[in-house]
């Protein structure tokens, strides 16, 4: 099942920089290696926010939630999900 994921991050104005940069860190190594593993299919940057479009291949709903909730950024995160499916008109096979 094919997922769009709008995140967009608002980390507290007064969190510990040395905090917020772990966070960030151990955030990209988990969006790296689910993006290995084919789950995180796409990821991209909404410029000029600290936000990201995202495309998820996950078996189910619930295996989307227990990803998302286990981001490191989670707690800091509103979300927007989408449910998609392969488009009539689209050429390719891989869209599913």
């Amino acid at each position: 099942m094919l997922f769009h994921v709008e995140m967009t991050v608002s980390l507290p104005l007064d969190m510990a920089p040395e905090v917020a940069s772990k966070l960030k860190e151990d955030e990209k190594a988990m969006a790296q290696e689910l993006q290995r593993k084919g789950v995180w299919r796409h990821l991209w940057r909404v410029a000029g926010r600290y936000a990201n479009v995202s495309i998820f291949d996950v078996e189910s709903p619930a295996q989307l939630h227990d990803i998302l909730s286990g981001l490191p950024l989670f707690p800091y995160m509103s979300m927007e999900v989408r449910a998609l499916c392969r488009h009539a008109s689209s050429i390719h096979a891989s869209d599913e």
